[in-house]
This record gives C-alpha cells, sequence and structure tokens, in this order.
C-alpha cells in the first residue's frame, strides 16, 4: 500500500501533478525495475552516482551494473543481491516518475528520505498490516482529520479490498470534512448496531463502468443495472468482511442494511463526514464516509 499513499504524499508536497501521477501509474503493470533505483533505495549508490553511470550508459554499451562495479559504486556481490532483491511498489511508482521527467533521481532520493521520515516508518520495503495502519493513521493526521481506531481499520481494509479486487493503481487525496456533497453516481449501504456507519461511493458513469468490469471480471460497455449491482456488491462485500473483523476482533455485532443506488443531486450528511477522493487511470472514485 506504501505506493498509493507515497503518491498522495509528493501530490501533497507538490512534487508532481495529478496528470504526471496518473500517467506514471498506468505504467506500473509494464514498467520494470532499474538496477539504480535498488542501489539508491538502499543507500549503496547516491543519485548522483546513478545519473553518472545512466549517463556512461549512453556512451558504452555495458550493463548498469557492470560501469557501477568499475567505477567502484557496487562490487559484486551486491549487484546479484540487489538483482535478486524484492521490490516495494512505491520505489517503481517513483521510478516512472523519473523516467516521465516528473522527478530526477535527487529529487526522488531526497523525497523518499523525508517521506520516511515524516511518516516514522523506517522500512517501506516490507508491507504488512500494523505498518499499513500506521501509515493510514499518518495520512489522516497530515491531513488534518482526527479519527478513532475504528475508523482507520475501516479504511485499511477499504484500501486493501480496492487494491484486491479493483487494482492497486490508484492515489488516494487528502480526505476533505463535509456537511453535504453534490452527487453524480451514488452508492450507499449503512451499517448499524454497536457503531454507525454511511459508506457512499461517488463517481461519473463512465468510471462506473471501469470500476464495475474490473470488480466483476467482465467488460461492460455501456451503464445499466448490471454496473450498479457490481457496486452495491463491492461496498456490500467490504462492509461484510469489516463487520466480520469487528465481531472477531472487539465482539462488536453490526448489521448491514442492503446498499442502494442514491437519489437527489445534493447528499445532506450527517455530522463527522468526510469525502476522501481516490484517483485511478480510469477517472476518480469519491468515498464519502460518516462515522457516528
Amino acid at each position: 500500500m506504501f505506493a498509493q499513499f507515497f503518491g498522495a504524499y509528493l501530490l501533497n508536497k507538490e512534487a508532481v501533478t495529478r496528470d504526471q501521477l496518473s500517467e506514471a501509474i498506468q505504467k506500473l503493470s509494464d514498467a520494470r525495475i532499474k538496477l539504480g533505483t535498488l542501489a539508491m533505495h538502499q543507500s549503496l549508490m547516491t543519485a548522483s552516482e546513478v545519473d553518472e553511470v545512466c549517463f556512461i550508459q549512453t556512451r558504452e554499451d555495458k550493463r548498469f551494473g557492470e560501469i557501477a562495479v568499475s567505477r567502484g559504486y557496487l562490487t559484486d556481490s551486491q549487484v546479484d543481491s540487489l538483482l535478486k532483491a524484492q521490490t516495494p511498489d512505491y520505489l517503481l511508482l517513483g521510478q516512472n516518475l523519473v523516467d516521465i521527467g516528473a522527478l530526477s533521481n535527487t529529487d526522488l532520493e531526497r523525497l523518499m528520505s523525508e517521506y520516511q521520515s515524516e511518516t516514522a516508518i523506517d522500512d517501506m520495503s516490507i508491507e504488512n498490516n500494523d505498518k499499513s495502519v500506521e501509515l493510514i493513521h499518518t495520512f489522516f493526521k497530515i491531513s488534518g482529520q482526527h479519527v478513532n481506531d475504528e475508523t482507520i481499520l475501516y479504511m485499511n481494509l477499504l484500501f486493501n479490498d480496492l487494491i484486491r479486487f479493483v487494482g492497486s493503481d490508484f492515489t488516494p487525496l487528502a480526505p476533505v470534512a463535509l456537511e453535504d456533497y453534490p452527487i453524480d453516481f451514488c452508492v450507499t449501504q449503512k451499517v448499524t448496531g454497536q457503531m454507525n456507519i454511511e459508506s457512499r461511493m461517488d463517481m461519473g458513469r463512465d468510471a462506473a463502468i471501469q470500476f464495475a468490469s474490473r470488480y466483476a471480471k467482465m467488460d461492460f460497455s455501456e451503464f445499466d443495472e448490471y454496473v450498479t449491482a457490481s457496486l452495491e456488491d463491492f461496498l456490500n462485500l467490504h462492509n461484510g468482511l469489516f463487520s466480520v473483523n469487528m465481531s472477531n476482533q472487539a465482539s462488536m455485532e453490526l448489521i448491514l442494511e442492503p446498499p442502494y443506488e442514491e437519489s437527489g443531486d445534493l447528499l445532506m450528511l450527517p455530522k463527522n463526514s468526510f469525502m476522501l477522493p481516490v484517483i485511478f487511470p480510469f477517472g476518480t472514485v469519491s468515498l464519502i464516509l460518516s462515522f457516528y
């Protein structure tokens, strides 16, 4: 999940634009990590050394590792270790931003260091549930939103469900507190019991077709009842998983009401509501959530 939140961090710092980030995200599935990016990530080479080796490659028909070893920047064993290393997804996103000219290697080196320092996450190559929860907590804190532990757990599961069932090629933007929201196409589900949740997803109809196609693993070509049913099913699946988790972990019993399409042009929301835009290559999905 680090790639998604690293992208949000870069946008918040105004280091890249939304268009640049979207372009880099779209290239994730086809990109391959470079040895220089890995060496910089593990502090074995500096950005300037990586740039130097890349420049030499334009003059000599040699691999990056050969040149780095000949220059004394890496040893043969370090090259072997880097080639076998597990690649964190946020690193590939950063490399894509360098490749399209949105960042330099020096920019990427600095921003990765600042991000790790500001989020207090020591090893961004290890993605486990505890680190994801910590990352989401920091994400809301930086955005100025103060939320409770149950909300953090809900959002952690929601982002993971987006990754599992829709795709990892998204970036969440900063959540915004609101009292009302003008909707386009919106599906809603309410959860009641020992805590109350109103969860909504709003998006344009073209984006809804693409979201539903990914989730249902079918190629929907037009907006119809199957698209609506797919989005409702995703919301119901997520809230069902959250309810099971809360029952198992906190003995908290929750009741799911049936999901439905929201009508009207303007939603009037309860207190403690926020909207969190999520950028996919096919469009923006607005998550509108109320906890009370």
